[in-house]
């Protein structure tokens, strides 16, 4: 096995002391400890110095430390907190990954190679992440994630291949798992070495599959694959004006030219804006800020809407009264948008009519229209529910109702176990036959019965009547205990269902002709309200494939076959 890619890993000391320093102003020089669950998750190195230690309860660390600061433990603030280091560290090397709040790893290659080496690799983030944010932190190299987390709490550079030897040394309490790193002590393996020269089946019989991970890393085959970040876009954009604005009209064409680059640019990453923030900078250097706030996501023309408001407020010195803003004491230079507040874009993908806005409404007022012409039933939309034949599980809804299935859906997907009556599907309860073969169902859905997945391409308004010989040229029979008596051979429909067909009706081959059935899967039972006998019906489904590479789902009830619905 090849080693684990060079990781580079920079580690930020007590983290949760830091960010609680940064986010609350709680000083790091003191004695600090950050608790959670009453218990000591990190310290300050005062604090250290007094004897708190990560573990203890409070009552215990106050008895050694008394005038000690606690801090509650707050991962949101450790992360926000952190995130800033991060941007650092991104701005001299790409693909980061976060480990958690005050650590986080990318691979030493691409540093290394355009930095003059690993390290002076190391040495420029930790300079640039001081300078940046005024945070020391320290950085380890080692092949792996794990092995570079132990390196940099050390400040080293492991060499290349040097890995195994280095974590050989470290003590089992490294691994960050407490209860196996107390029965290995007690099974007289103090280090990683130790551990790591056991064999790997014996590992898993004694320590199951998370001691077999520990034994990876301690024998420093951590080849886990970075998790990179990807940073954030940048979404602002800005337009620097040739001539100083004054005037509303030529405020309202820059607005919308702005408007529609940030609706682009946030389009290209499948966002949308719910906050939008305004600035101008005059030509005497005044600069203007305001933030528009709206309940849905903004479009484009939205966007635009609410600068060219803004501008004309700015320019005209909009207000009422005493708290009327003075006007601008020159004209607006540059213009910037900035997207406060953005979602993925759910709401606005691009549907049938191009995307959701002034489109879909003009598609909206004409299906309207032709309702108003021609009666509510002249526009409908289909409707997915729940049923266990094609036919049954689609509700044509008139345009602008309310979209309810008639039927609850089906929870998950998959083929049908047994009907209405509870019958098993094929014989006797085994599994249905595919050309003779036996294929094993999927999970049950929540309609006994239903057809597995794909559905149906086109659903027959009315079914046709049609005959399946069997190689013999004998109609195939289907038994009330679904026993075929043959394997289907051939299809023919029925001229006269041919011809009587509604118009528009897809039929696969024309009355009277045959085609070759070359596979075939059923049957497939359903016996729908059986309780009540003058709306009982029982009948058996197969699907079939056609020489010609066509599908069909066929029926046989009260004796006929049918054809009820053609695959794509």
């Amino acid at each position: 096995m090849s080693e684990p890619v060079r990781t580079l890993l920079l580690w930020c000391p007590d983290w949760p002391v830091l960010a609680a320093e940064i986010a609350d102003g709680v000083p790091a020089t003191d004695p600090v400890a950050v608790l959670h669950a009453n218990r000591v998750v990190a310290c300050s190195e005062r604090a250290r110095a007094e004897g708190v230690r990560r573990g203890l309860r409070r009552r215990e660390a106050q008895g050694r430390c008394p005038q000690l600061t606690v801090v509650d433990h707050d991962p949101g603030r450790d992360a926000r907190a952190f995130e800033p280091v991060v941007a650092a560290v991104e701005e001299v090397a790409v693909g980061v990954e976060v480990i958690r709040p005050g650590a986080c790893a990318l691979a030493a290659r691409g540093p290394s190679r355009y930095l003059g080496g690993e390290e002076a690799a190391a040495e420029r983030i930790i300079e640039h992440v001081a300078h940046s944010c005024a945070v020391e932190s320290q950085v380890g190299i080692a092949a792996g994630v794990f092995a570079a987390g132990l390196a940099a709490r050390r400040g080293r550079i492991v060499p290349p291949g040097g890995t195994p030897e280095f974590l050989a040394g470290q003590p089992v309490a490294a691994l960050g798992r407490p209860a196996l790193a107390d029965l290995l002590r007690r099974l007289g393996m103090r280090t990683l070495g130790d551990f790591a020269a056991l064999p790997a089946g014996d590992v898993l019989a004694r320590f199951g599959f998370d001691g077999v991970l520990a034994h990876r890393l301690a024998a420093g085959r951590d080849d886990r694959p970075l998790a990179v970040r990807r940073p954030p876009a940048d979404l602002t954009v800005t337009a620097d004006l040739d001539e100083p604005i004054e005037r509303v009209d030529v405020a309202a064409f820059a607005a919308r030219t702005l408007a529609e680059r940030l609706h682009e640019r946030l389009a290209g990453y499948g966002l949308a804006c719910t906050r939008l923030g305004i600035e101008a900078v005059t030509a005497h250097g005044q600069e203007l800020h305001r933030v528009w706030r709206h309940d849905g996501l903004l479009s484009a023309a939205a966007i635009a809407d609410r600068v060219r408001w803004q501008l004309d407020g700015w320019l005209s010195g909009g207000g009422r009264g005493g708290d009327r803003p003075a006007r601008p004491t020159a004209g607006i230079i540059r213009l910037r948008l900035v997207p406060d507040g953005v979602l993925a874009q759910a709401g606005l993908q691009p549907g049938l009519w191009g995307e959701t806005g002034a489109e879909r409404e003009r598609a909206h007022r004409a299906l309207s229209r032709v309702q108003g012409l021609l009666g509510p039933e002249a526009v409908v939309t289909a409707v997915l529910g729940g049923g266990r034949s094609p036919d049954d599980q689609t509700r044509l809804v008139p345009w602008g109702d309310e979209r309810l299935p008639a039927r609850p859906g089906a929870v998950g997907s998959g083929g049908p176990r047994s009907g209405g009556s509870g019958a098993a599907v094929g014989s006797e309860g085994k599994p249905p036959r595919v050309g003779g073969r036996a294929s094993s169902g999927p999970a049950v859905p929540s309609w006994p019965g239903r057809l597995p997945p794909p559905s149906p391409a086109v659903v027959l308004p009315v079914p046709l009547a049609v005959s399946v010989l069997d190689a013999t040229g004998v109609p195939v029979v289907v038994s009330a205990r679904l026993a075929v008596s043959a394997p289907p051979a051939r299809l023919v429909i029925d001229p006269a269902a041919a011809a009587i067909a509604p118009a528009g009706a897809i039929v696969p081959i024309g009355g009277g002709a045959s085609a070759e059935i070359v596979g075939w899967v059923g049957p497939w039972p359903v016996d729908e309200r059986w309780w009540a006998p003058a709306e009982a019906r029982r009948r058996a489904r197969f699907q079939v494939r056609l020489a010609d590479g066509g599908a069909l789902l066929l029926a046989v009830e009260a004796g006929r076959w049918l054809l009820e619905a053609i695959y794509d």
